[in-house]
């Protein structure tokens, strides 16, 4: 009976123990990573990335370089290692897109924003049905405040991919930034319901879109669904958290929040700010009496 009890011990927590132990992806060099559709890095010089927090089910792998043709591969369940081959293309259109992503990402002014948006129309007129190249253009007209050109570049993506989860983020944060609150909600669980589920970028949306609306408990559910989804790999996310926590008059779970985020990033934007807040939250929840 005892073995059997330290033999049941062993099946429950081994999931756990298993999730903590790193995945390698092996592919070119400088190859940004996505699981699941969540970005997780890039290779270093050596063409490796060991992402850890990687539950052990199975997963979808996409894998992108420059001047190679994207590919997506499976990581099956229990695997610890994943070698994605990248085949070199000539392909103008994805070439092109992969300047355009290159150019957002490294995008410090609306000029050089709008060099990002000509280079996505670019890949676009090469493939008119591109949907990620369209739901790139619409990211960067977000950034630049042209809310209706974005709204026009997601129906675009999805006359070209009729579900597209990240698609409907996009479109639930655009509607959000034009001040339609219930069109990003709307928009927001239609990525979720068309992902089974799986959809950070939306939950976080979401999330926002509620705080906007005072529903602060509401809030932190879809924070914890994204923490959950995002294993750690925005540590924001907690500053979010807390920040929702902070509404509730919950110091204690604002407290936890904020000390995760400071583990993650100790130098983030805001750790300076949360160090500066979290003596007085945490005399607050061990019941002290603040006087201004």
């Amino acid at each position: 009976m005892k073995l059997f009890a330290i033999a049941f011990f062993v099946l429950l927590v081994a999931p756990s123990i298993s999730a903590q132990q790193p995945v390698v992806i092996t592919s070119e060099p400088n190859a940004i990573v996505w699981i699941d559709e969540i970005r997780r890095g890039t290779t270093d010089a050596s063409g490796k990335l060991s992402v850890t927090k990687v539950a052990p089910r199975r997963h979808t792998v996409r894998v992108r370089a420059t001047g190679f043709k994207e590919t997506t591969a499976v990581l099956l369940p229990g695997r610890r290692s994943l070698a994605v081959k990248l085949v070199a293309t000539s392909d103008e259109a994805e070439l092109t897109f992969q300047k355009a992503e290159n150019a957002r990402e490294q995008a410090r002014d609306d000029a050089e924003k709008q060099k990002a948006a000509d280079l996505y129309r670019d890949a676009i007129k090469l493939r008119p049905s591109y949907a990620a190249a369209h739901v790139g253009l619409a990211r960067v007209l977000l950034d630049l405040n042209k809310t209706n050109e974005a709204l026009e570049a997601i129906d675009s993506a999805r006359q070209a991919r009729a579900v597209y989860p990240e698609a409907s983020a996009v479109e639930g944060r655009i509607q959000r930034e034009a001040g339609s609150d219930n069109e990003a909600i709307r928009s927001f669980r239609r990525a979720i319901r068309e992902a089974g589920g799986f959809q950070p970028e939306a939950h976080v949306g979401l999330a926002r879109v509620l705080e906007d609306k005072g529903q602060y408990a509401e809030a932190v559910l879809e924070l914890r669904k994204a923490l959950d989804q995002l294993s750690d790999s925005e540590p924001v996310i907690y500053q979010m958290l807390g920040a929702a926590y902070e509404r509730l008059e919950k110091p204690k779970e604002a407290v936890a929040a904020y000390e995760k985020y400071l583990q993650l990033a100790p130098n983030g934007s805001y750790a300076a700010a949360i160090r500066s807040i979290l003596d007085q939250l945490k005399r607050e929840a061990a019941g002290e009496t603040i006087i201004p």
